[in-house]
């Protein structure tokens, strides 16, 4: 019997559904939202929400308008599919086939939205119970856009195409794979082929594009049809409607990422087609839709000799396309002096903290230490806010409303980058095409002209810095000057093109050439940065960090000038730009390093940071880079930073203390809202570089003295529910297991339960797993860090725990190598305090924990690891025999001349002892008789760097 609701419950019901859409009574939709969440437990209530989905006439039974009639069944669609999406496995049988007849009537609804939902409800059921669960649905679908019956309307086969759609994108995988002797593909792969064909643009619209999607699968069922996928395309890209032809552009650019042998047969049509595409009057969408193929095909290697003859056909097209249409001109034209006028709120892009880089050997092989505070770096100019930098795709930066139209991904963004791919791929060619046009509008009398012209020289700086350097000694003056252009927008790109030419002006030795070049450089974008226009300064700024980062060193003599500009900047920059002033300073810090500590440095520079830091409130977003930056500040200056580390330190403690209160307060319902765990985050950061910065004694008084407890605070940050508190809490250990170990020690009884849970590759989620191994490659870390320190009564308890986790870890292909390394760098560490505890292991660790480090150049840790293996060999040598040569391969593998040899003089000794004691252990013939059985290379080291004697 079918189901009948109840026409007191269906009233209501509507009520909530409509209340609870309506934005303009804030207290009233609260309510409305309570109420159906009380109303799930009602056990009818799918079949409520589904047959006002699936009712147009509920206005009347519910007596509504019309307008309150959609939003009713709009919301009782929205609550359906997150109720499928939330607790799928709790609806019953009956219902769900209630849902599934109804959302494929509702496919039959006038109105598309309400279709459009159906669809979504349809994949969302898909999704969640399988396809098995409803295996009928794809014949369903493709039998009312086929109209097999006859009967379907046009808007009909349009909302099943939709659905259709819908279901193959988000099931890709799933369809490619065999059910019960079939496979999905095979039968829907041939009927959107015929769609693509269909007289509906809609339907050849979405036909194509899950073609499209099914593309990088590299499925064996589309590939085996490509020939007639791809004459689908050609034949679909003349096609009126401009819709279809965006996206046989973007299907052009799929197939070439993924097939470019298919489409160079096809080469010099296909550039005629994009070109005309791209310089379609009136339709900028479909011109960036065919733009974008240049940045795949100029980075295919197989279509590099095809592309070059075709240059001189696209370079010009690039250029017409980067230059600022009439819309731009009069929105970005004129003298605008903004400087002095507050942000608003809604300026402001939201900052994200960037947690602490992974600790260990892969990622820190030129910072031995793995001492980057906060694991940032600072901002490359080389590819500024909306010059030339490619989309990351639609939901870019969700979670900011960005309505300015200079941050959109568009054609002359693209063209740009373009022009940059073919710069690195054809170097001179690119620029020989362009310098006429430079010549032409570099001092063009028409800003757009000059504008354009300066960007696309820093667009090809990368490619071309070989043919573009003998013109530089005139290139760069012509930029600097104009850096005094009328134009705000002139004045801001070339900020940017002087920072990707920077490199250059750094790299000058000469005392004449950098008074010429890079001190006028340099002056020029300081200046800029106090431009009375916001975005020049923030170009300026930007730009000058790029120059700080390519400096480095070079920048000493110039910290004052340097540092008394940017307290300039601090006194007039308003909030958006303060963002990027923080980056200047910590770039800074990070060049100049301990010469940032000079007393009149000091003096000039913390006042004012200090100033700020007093101003802004714990829950601003600003902390994120100021703290950063007080990271970086703190490691250059060293003890000297310990003046300014208390209120500091003791603030930092305040902001994680009370981001885990609201945690706790929110999971236990007390509170609304959740924590923002950026907080977290940076505040963990800042901790971890004062606590490498200052001396020990310091550091350590203020760890003892922290209200809470510092490494109590630091246990619930281990074993947080977010990634990024998680990793930076294990660099945190680490650090401290480095510096103030005596701190640590009383704690690690609690602590080392916690670490060690994190080991558990099982209970690992499956989503986000890049970072939940980030987070596992610093726990390593730290075990490796606290092994150096720790006594053995403190590892002995947890000894096979340990070894077990680790060799699980070390052994998993699955594991990135970053995160595999740190945990067979561990386990040799675990040898330095434990290493009767590991010996009987020794048989099983040796040869995945040789085989890792085998990959890792030398360094202090690896060298701290084979300390720690040897001393587990010289308790157990016999469970060396099968894997000896590859260790004395390994001892060949560090450094043997004198200089380099003294950083590892204390690994030397110790494989010098192990040599020796397998010499006595086997005898000096067997021993001699298994060297000469090595290969010569590893000879030769054992000669020469431990006087092995290897016969004649």
């Amino acid at each position: 019997m079918e189901w009948r609701p109840e026409e007191e419950g269906l009233k209501q019901l509507s009520q909530f559904l409509r209340n609870s859409l309506s934005g303009h009574d804030r207290n009233k939709q609260k309510e409305a939202e309570l109420m159906l969440m009380n109303a799930r437990n009602n056990s009818d209530y799918v079949n409520y929400l589904t047959y006002i989905l699936n009712a147009p006439q509920i206005g009347q039974l519910a007596g509504l308008t019309a307008p309150s009639t959609f939003l009713v069944r709009y919301a009782a669609a929205i609550n359906l599919k997150n109720h499928i999406k939330l607790f799928y496995k709790q609806i019953p049988k009956d219902q769900l086939a209630y849902i599934k007849s109804a959302t494929l009537q509702v496919l039959q609804d006038p109105n598309p939205q309400l279709r459009s939902f159906a669809g979504t409800i349809i994949t969302e059921t898909v999704q969640q119970g399988g396809l098995l669960q409803w295996p009928e649905i794809l014949q369903d679908l493709l039998s009312l856009v086929s109209n097999a019956s006859g009967t379907a309307t046009p808007e009909t086969q349009e909302g099943a195409m939709s659905a259709l759609a819908k279901v193959c994108e988000d099931n890709k995988k799933l369809l490619d794979k065999d059910f019960q002797g079939q496979r999905p593909m095979t039968v829907i792969i041939p009927k959107l082929l015929e769609f693509a064909g269909h007289q509906d643009p809609k339907i050849k619209v979405h036909a194509l594009t899950t073609l499209k999607h099914f593309i990088p699968l590299k499925s064996q069922v589309l590939f085996s049809a490509l020939d007639l996928y791809l004459q689908t395309i050609f034949q679909s890209a003349t096609d009126e409607d401009i819709h279809v032809r965006r996206i046989v552009c973007q299907s052009l650019v799929t197939l070439v990422d993924t097939r470019p042998d298919m489409l160079a047969p096809h080469l010099p049509g296909l550039v005629n087609y994009i070109l005309i595409q791209q310089q379609t009057v009136g339709c900028p969408e479909l011109a960036l839709d065919a733009a974008e193929f240049w940045l795949s095909v100029g980075d295919q290697d197989q279509l590099k000799d095809l592309m070059g003859p075709h240059l001189q056909q696209i370079v010009p097209v690039l250029l017409a396309s980067m230059v600022y249409g009439e819309d731009e001109i009069f929105r970005l034209g004129g003298d605008e002096n903004d400087a002095d006028l507050e942000d608003r709120a809604e300026d402001i892009k939201p900052q994200f903290a960037q947690s602490k880089a992974v600790k260990g050997l892969t990622s820190n092989k030129d910072d031995e230490d793995g001492s980057q505070p906060n694991g940032t770096e600072s901002k490359k100019a080389d590819l500024s806010d909306g010059e030339i930098e490619e989309s990351e795709g639609d939901d870019d930066e969700d979670e900011w409303d960005d309505d300015d139209p200079e941050n959109a991904w568009s054609l002359r963004k693209c063209s740009a980058a373009a022009l940059d791919v073919f710069a690195v791929t054809y170097h001179g060619a690119v620029f020989e095409i362009i310098l006429p046009y430079l010549m032409e509008n570099l001092n063009h009398s028409l800003w757009p002209k000059r504008e354009a012209a300066v960007l696309a020289l820093g667009a090809i700086a990368e490619g071309c810095m070989e043919a573009v350097s003998p013109h530089l000694p005139e290139l760069v003056p012509f930029l600097i000057s104009r850096l005094s252009d009328e134009e705000p927008v002139v004045r801001q790109i070339t900020c940017w093109c002087l920072a990707r030419y920077s490199e250059w002006a750094a790299s000058l030795e000469a005392p004449a050439d950098r008074q010429r070049f890079f001190e006028p450089m340099m002056e020029g974008l300081l200046q800029r940065m106090l431009d009375q226009n916001k975005k020049v300064q923030e170009a300026g700024a930007s730009s000058f960090a790029s120059l700080e980062e390519k400096s480095g060193d070079k920048l000493k003599p110039y910290v004052e000038p340097i540092l008394r500009q940017f307290m300039e900047c601090f006194k007039r920059y308003k909030d958006k730009n303060m963002y990027v002033l923080y980056d200047c300073l910590q770039t800074l810090a990070d060049s100049v390093g301990s010469d940032l500590a000079q007393p009149q440095f000091i003096d000039l520079l913390m006042p004012t940071l200090i100033q700020r830091w007093n101003k802004i409130q714990d829950d601003s977003r600003e902390m994120f880079p100021l703290l950063g930056c007080l990271g970086y500040i703190a490691m250059a200056y060293g003890d000297a930073f310990a003046q300014f580390a208390p209120p500091i330190f003791d603030r930092c403690i305040k902001v994680i203390y009370s981001n885990l209160q609201q945690q706790m307060a929110f999971v236990t319902r007390e509170s609304v809202d959740a924590p923002d765990k950026d907080f977290i985050v940076t505040a963990l950061d800042l901790l971890s570089a004062i606590i490498q910065a200052i001396p020990p004694e310091k550091s350590g008084e203020l760890v003892q003295n922290t209200q809470p407890q510092f490494f109590d605070l630091l246990s619930f940050c281990m074993e947080d529910t977010t990634t990024d508190v998680r990793q930076s809490a294990y660099a945190v250990l680490g650090d401290c297991a480095i510096a103030i170990y005596p701190s640590l020690d009383p704690y690690l009884p609690k602590l080392l339960p916690v670490l060690i849970r994190q080991l558990d590759l099982d209970a690992m989620p499956d989503d986000d797993s890049e970072n939940h191994f980030n987070v596992l490659a610093n726990v390593c870390w730290s075990i490796g860090e606290i092994s150096g320190k720790a006594p053995t009564s403190r590892l002995a308890p947890f000894a096979e725990t340990l070894v077990k986790a680790l060799l699980t870890i070390l052994n998993n292909e699955e594991v990135p190598e970053p995160t595999s390394e740190n945990a067979a760098t561990a386990l040799g560490r675990l040898g330095l305090s434990i290493p009767t505890n590991i010996a009987p292991f020794l048989p099983e660790i040796a040869e995945p924990f040789l085989s890792a480090m085998s990959k890792i150049s030398s360094s202090s840790e690896k060298a701290s690891a084979f300390v720690g293996l040897n001393a587990v060999i010289e308790r157990n040598p016999q469970a060396m025999e099968r894997s000896l040569p590859a260790y004395f391969a390994a001892i060949a593998q560090f450094p043997i001349k004198p200089k380099a040899a003294t950083d590892y003089t204390e690994v030397r000794n110790s494989f010098a002892k192990i040599i020796g004691g397998y010499r006595e252990l086997i005898g000096t013939d067997g021993f001699n008789a298994f060297v000469n059985g090595l290969t010569g290379p590893v000879k030769m080291k054992l000669r020469d760097g431990f006087g092995v004697d290897i016969g004649s």
